[in-house]
C-alpha cells in the first residue's frame, strides 16, 4: 500500500483518536503515558506540523521528534488517524512481524523521523537535527521534539538545553509532557530549567487544544522554545 492510497482512506478526527488506541493491546502498564500525549500529538499533527502523509521525506518538512517513544500508542493512533499508516495496523500493535513496536521505529512506520523510546535521547537529536538542517541551508523546516517530565533527569537533556540557546536554533521546540512523573522534580518548575539558558517558554494545560496550539506557534525568532504540557491524570482510565 502506498502513502498516497493510506492518506485516501485516512477520514478520522479527534473524537475517534481513543477508539483508535484501544485496538492497541499488550502494554497496558504505559496507559498513561500514551494518554497523557494524545491530545498535544493530535494539535501538533492537525494544526502546527508542515508534513504530508503523501510525502513524508520531503526535504522541507517540519521534523517531528518523539522522545517520549515508550507507551506510544497515541502517536500510532495519530498516525492512523491523520493517513500516515493504515489503521488496520494498530490491532497488530506488539506482535513479532507488526511494524507497530512498543517503541517506534523509524526504519518500519511511515513518518516517523526516529527509533526512540529510551529516555534523554530525544532532546539531543533534534538539537542536532536543527543544526544539520541549518548547515545544509534548509531554514524553513521546523523541529519539533516532545520529551517526559521524568527524562530531564537524563543528564543528556541538560546538555541539550545548554548547547541550544547558545547555537541561536530559533527552529527549535521542546514539548514537555508534565504528568508529574519526575522523581525530584524543579524549582521554580519545569520551564524555569530552560528561561535560564536563554529559552523562551510557556506554560499551558496539556488538554487545552487551544491553549496547545498558540505557544506551539508562538514566535521566537532569536531563541528555541519551549512548551510545558501540564496534564492530569484522565478521569476516564
Amino acid at each position: 500500500m502506498s502513502a498516497t492510497d493510506i492518506h485516501v482512506q485516512a477520514a478520522t478526527g479527534y473524537r475517534d483518536l481513543r477508539r483508535l488506541v484501544s485496538r492497541m493491546t499488550g502494554d497496558e502498564k504505559h496507559g498513561a503515558s500514551a494518554t497523557s500525549t494524545l491530545d498535544v500529538l493530535w494539535v501538533l499533527y492537525d494544526r502546527v506540523l508542515r508534513i504530508d502523509p503523501a510525502d513524508p521525506e520531503a526535504a522541507d518538512r517540519d521534523r517531528f521528534l518523539l522522545s517520549k517513544g515508550h507507551g506510544p500508542m497515541a502517536y500510532y493512533a495519530v498516525l492512523a488517524a491523520k493517513g500516515f499508516i493504515p489503521e488496520a495496523w494498530l490491532t497488530t500493535f506488539g506482535e513479532f512481524d507488526s511494524p507497530l513496536g512498543q517503541h517506534p521505529d523509524r526504519r518500519l512506520v511511515p513518518g516517523v523521523e526516529i527509533s526512540s523510546g529510551s529516555l534523554g535521547h530525544g532532546l539531543p537529536i533534534a538539537v542536532g537535527t536543527a543544526l544539520a538542517l541549518r548547515a545544509r541551508g534548509l531554514r524553513r523546516p521546523r523541529v519539533f521534539t516532545m520529551i517526559g517530565d521524568g527524562e530531564l533527569d537524563e543528564g543528556s537533556n541538560h546538555e541539550a538545553i545548554a548547547a541550544a540557546s547558545r547555537f541561536g536554533l530559533a527552529s527549535l521546540t521542546a514539548i514537555v509532557i508534565d504528568n508529574s512523573s519526575a522523581t525530584l522534580g524543579w524549582h521554580g518548575g519545569i520551564a524555569s530549567r530552560f528561561h535560564v539558558e536563554g529559552w523562551t517558554t510557556a506554560t499551558v494545560d496539556g488538554r487545552d487544544h487551544d491553549a496547545v496550539a498558540a505557544a506551539l506557534t508562538t514566535p521566537h525568532p532569536a531563541t528555541p522554545h519551549a512548551v510545558v504540557a501540564v496534564v492530569a491524570p484522565d478521569p476516564r482510565r
